[in-house]
């Protein structure tokens, strides 16, 4: 069934809408992607006079195309090779979505959307949709198929959740170049100590290579260890790690996901994004992706931004 020129626009108008709803079910813009061409052929073969309100029959649609994907996907990451990280987006990402409150900057952070994998399929899309999109709980209980009464009991229950992990510091552009400035000059110290006073006590450091780049399977605990461990990963490699990497990375600045980041570049090629949890307290998390299949939209993000000079050059 061929769809109306007209119909086509209505449907590109909400396109970053549901990419930034699909990308927060998901944890992953390829994936997010995916759910959203579906949701258009669903729009396609539907019958349009029908839907009174496009932007409501194209979120439920789409939110029940991600609540079953996040059930296989849950099946899938019991045989994922170590730990699962999202994919990082870096900042000017439209698919990041509504950043105009701090409810919506903290829903898209590293740090809650690891978190959200801990809930249900329904208290995470519930958690989205109420807290980074605002739909009313009549509206959520809809797509979900549930009481109006139920809606708002989960999403308590799925804030709840979200908030037991540790307070962010909300950081402006400046204030994320000064923590990884600070962090790298840290960690390329050659010394524990100095990285120890940047990270809390219990820190933790986390690898996510997808079983197609050496990371470690298990968390790094503790300030001691997690510095002891970048300290042996900023530390000059010579051919080996360079080989490893594909060559001599470039170590840049970035934002990814509103945390301070360190982004690692060979070749105009994102190899790594790190990213830093920052609290009160210092650093509190660690998070790299490294797996270069959840690295390739941050590579063709780099390659259209102007993101200066590198500070410098790693494992020379």
């Amino acid at each position: 069934m061929s769809v109306a020129t007209e119909d086509v626009a209505r449907f590109e108008a909400s396109r970053p809408r549901l990419e930034a709803i699909a990308y927060r079910l998901l944890g992953s813009a390829e994936e997010a992607q995916d759910a959203v061409q579906e949701t258009f052929l669903r729009w396609q073969a539907a019958d349009l006079d029908r839907i009174e309100v496009p932007e409501a029959w194209l979120t439920k649609v789409l939110t029940n195309l991600c609540l079953n994907q996040l059930t296989s996907a849950r099946a899938r990451r019991e045989t994922y090779v170590g730990q699962w990280l999202p994919e990082p987006l870096l900042a000017g990402d439209p698919m990041l979505g509504p950043a105009e409150t701090a409810e919506q900057r903290e829903s898209v952070s590293f740090a809650v959307l690891v978190l959200l994998e801990r809930l249900t399929p329904n208290e995470r899309a519930v958690y989205v949709l109420r807290e980074a999109f605002g739909c009313p709980h009549s509206e959520i209980a809809d797509i979900l198929g549930i009481s109006e009464a139920a809606s708002q009991q989960i999403f308590h229950r799925a804030r709840r959740h979200v908030a037991e992990g540790r307070a962010r510091t909300q950081v402006d552009d400046a204030a994320a170049k000064r923590i990884v400035e600070e962090f790298l000059a840290a960690a390329t110290s050659g010394r524990t100590d100095a990285l120890v006073r940047l990270l809390t006590g219990d820190a933790t450091s986390i690898g996510d290579g997808g079983g197609k780049v050496p990371a470690r399977t298990r968390p790094f605990v503790g300030a001691v260890a997690v510095a002891k461990f970048l300290r042996g990963l900023f530390r000059p490699g010579g051919e080996a790690k360079r080989a490893l990497a594909g060559g001599a990375p470039e170590i840049h600045v970035a934002i990814a996901n509103g945390d301070p980041a360190v982004v690692a570049v060979v070749g105009g090629r994102v190899i790594g994004v790190m990213c830093l949890e920052v609290t009160p307290d210092g650093i509190a998390a660690v998070r790299a992706q490294v797996n270069p299949d959840k690295l390739e939209r941050a590579t063709a993000q780099w390659a259209a931004a102007d993101h200066g000079a590198p500070l410098f050059v790693a494992f020379e």
